[in-house]
């Protein structure tokens, strides 16, 4: 780890860099390589001890604890890479950010994911999805997930099966029913595959798997995450709803059940209602449409007991 220099070796650093600067266009114009180079040596290091310097060790001791210092004081902000190099004081800081994801559990998107995710209409407000750099990352929560790591292990082993992308996709969100997973952790579980969110989107609108996000029926969710509310799929005429209208009905009635009242901050194990959904008034079955003036918002058990009454 490099030395992290007291605030008053900045004047000492400045006193080098002048000499160095009076002294170096001179070395310039000579024949000998590695003089210059051991010149910009003494440089790089200074400016990397410089870099480690700017956040107090009281604030954070080492090169992980300041880039997440760094990227906290900067959440849902478009970070360079180039960014965390400088504040981390060490050339491996890739792999710090990597460990502050995958064993730690803080929610770091890289720019590959923040692009494909915008691709599908899921974005943090205020960041241009079109134009991030894939050398460039977002916090996309201030909430660490101590539960990360266990998940990167699954998804690890998920990742190595030979099924196709949708399919993994799938098989992880099911072994996490009910729990918030990053867009990180399914672009892993892809493989990588650019077409990651889109196939999770299709899950959802076309396959009737009740994949909730921010902007598609719970706004309490953290920008860039996926819940998979139960392990079963919806009704094929429930699949044709569109995403607005889903998104209006819900609003409406204020995200929570129309008969009981419940909601998803009263969520708990021992509780048989445990998510939200949309009830047609007049049935699909006998011509109802999927319109926001015939679809109420109704919690799992309310719902089932519904349908149960009418017998359909």
């Amino acid at each position: 780890m490099p030395r992290r220099p007291a605030n008053s070796d900045f004047h000492e650093f400045r006193k080098r860099m002048e000499a160095f600067l009076s002294s170096f266009e001179t070395s310039l114009h000579g024949n000998d390589l590695r003089p210059k180079v051991l010149a910009l040596v003494d440089v790089f290091h200074g400016l990397r001890d410089l870099g480690s310097s700017l956040i107090p060790a009281t604030e954070a001791g080492s090169a992980r604890e300041r880039i997440l210092c760094y990227l906290i004081k900067y959440p849902l902000t478009v970070i360079h890479g180039d960014e965390l190099m400088v504040v981390s004081g060490i050339q491996d800081w890739p792999r710090r950010v990597r460990e502050l994801r995958k064993e730690l559990g803080w929610a770091i998107a890289s720019g590959y994911t923040i692009k494909e995710m915008a691709e599908e209409g899921e974005i943090p407000e205020g960041v241009d999805g079109a134009s991030v750099k894939p050398e460039e990352y977002v916090l996309l929560s201030t909430k660490q997930d101590r539960e990360a790591a266990f998940r990167w292990k699954t998804a690890n082993d998920i990742r190595k099966e030979p099924i196709a992308v949708k399919a993994k996709i799938l098989k992880f969100l099911q072994a996490h029913v009910g729990r918030d997973v990053s867009g990180e952790e399914i672009r892993y579980v892809a493989k990588d595959s650019t077409e990651w969110a889109r196939r999770l989107r299709e899950l959802r609108t076309e396959e009737g798997w009740p994949v909730v996000t921010r902007f598609t029926g719970d706004p309490n969710m953290p920008v860039g995450f996926y819940r998979l509310e139960r392990d079963r799929q919806n009704p094929v005429h429930d699949r044709a709803i569109p995403d607005a209208v889903r998104a209006q009905v819900l609003e409406r009635d204020g995200y929570r059940c129309t008969k009981c009242g419940w909601d998803r901050t009263r969520r708990h194990p021992d509780d048989p209602r445990q998510f939200l959904e949309l009830h047609h008034r007049e049935h699909h079955a006998d011509g109802g449409e999927n319109s926001a003036d015939n679809l109420i918002v109704l919690c799992n058990v309310c719902h089932d007991a519904a349908h149960a009454k009418d017998g359909k």
